[in-house]
């Protein structure tokens, strides 16, 4: 993912680079799905593979059908190459309600990862996903450079639009879905894991749960993962593969935590990179929770695609305009 540094305009007023950058961050976490090797108690015996399959089945089932459930999420990204392509290294923490089919949020984000390499960046920002648009607080900072609007609107399907391109408008309003964080499409792909394992019970938060545990290559993700069917064609996926192994990214730890009604309450997966392990842990609780989001108010609101036309206008009246866009 690709930063964009703002400099100051002529009028003086500092648009902070944190604000797409920051926008990157969030959105490319929710695109991704860590595990802190508790000790699973083993008393209550392993299931056989077929009870395995049989429970993750249901498990996926409930959860699909549920559709929304409050989200606890934990991210540990290292630094060097990888921290850079996900916007920023370091650890990053959001919470809130989650709507998936369609995909709606109400999430505060927060954690060293926000920050890093850039002090004038918000510590916590609140984001809102609702009709394919996502909103963004970027606080008190960013509304006095923004004429006092301190919510930041990102309409990637408009923003697709505006480059006249076919396929650009394909890839962004599919990567919307992509993006969408729905467990169930996890626990499908888990359900795909030549190895997945029932680990034995466990406690989440004091309650009684059964681990499971599985890993996919790059290569069985990727074949797995239906999202990427409207985003790339077959030799872009063939590309996307060798760019992913030329990384040194072998393949995803999965594990998850399946409680006694057959919801998933914690799933955690690791990527293991030659940098360090990107570990990712999700909480779910709630789940069928109501998940309405509303558009904050109009006057409150900058449109990011309108900024970007404003500066572009400036930079050919000799004013300083983006650069790294």
């Amino acid at each position: 993912m690709t930063a964009v540094v703002i400099r100051k305009n002529k009028n003086g007023k500092r648009v902070a680079g944190a604000v797409l950058a920051t926008a990157l961050l969030c959105t490319g976490a929710v695109a991704c799905g860590g595990s802190d090797g508790d000790k699973a108690d083993k008393a209550g015996g392993i299931q056989s593979q077929s009870k395995v399959t049989e429970v993750i089945t249901a498990a996926y089932k409930k959860t699909s059908k549920a559709k929304s459930a409050k989200v606890e999420m934990t991210m540990t990204t290292p630094p060097g190459k990888m921290g850079k392509a996900m916007g920023g290294a370091g650890d990053m923490k959001m919470s809130g309600v989650m709507g998936w089919d369609p995909t709606v949020m109400d999430m505060t984000v927060s954690g060293s990862a926000l920050t890093e390499g850039d002090p004038n960046a918000p510590e916590k920002v609140r984001m809102l996903w609702s009709d394919n648009v996502i909103y963004m607080d970027m606080g008190a900072a960013a509304a006095k450079d923004m004429d006092g609007k301190r919510w930041m609107k990102m309409d990637l399907g408009a923003i697709a639009k505006q480059t006249g391109d076919e396929k650009i408008m394909k890839q962004m309003t599919s990567g919307l879905d992509s993006m969408n964080q729905d467990p169930s499409r996890q626990l499908a792909m888990l359900l795909e894991s030549p190895n997945l394992k029932h680990v034995g019970s466990a406690k989440v938060d004091g309650a009684e749960t059964q681990r499971y545990k599985g890993r996919l290559t790059v290569k069985e993700m990727m074949e797995t993962n239906d999202a990427l069917d409207d985003l790339l064609s077959k030799s872009e996926r063939e590309q996307l593969f060798k760019n992913v192994e030329k990384s040194g990214i072998k393949g995803y730890d999965t594990e998850v935590w399946v409680n006694e009604d057959d919801y998933p309450v914690r799933m955690d997966i690791d990527i293991k990179t030659p940098e360090g392990t990107v570990k990712t842990s999700q909480k779910f609780s709630d789940y069928g929770t109501a998940a309405k989001v509303s558009a904050p108010p109009a006057g409150q609101t900058f449109d990011l695609m309108e900024m970007f036309k404003e500066l572009g206008k400036l930079g050919k009246d000799g004013g300083d305009a983006p650069s790294g866009f």
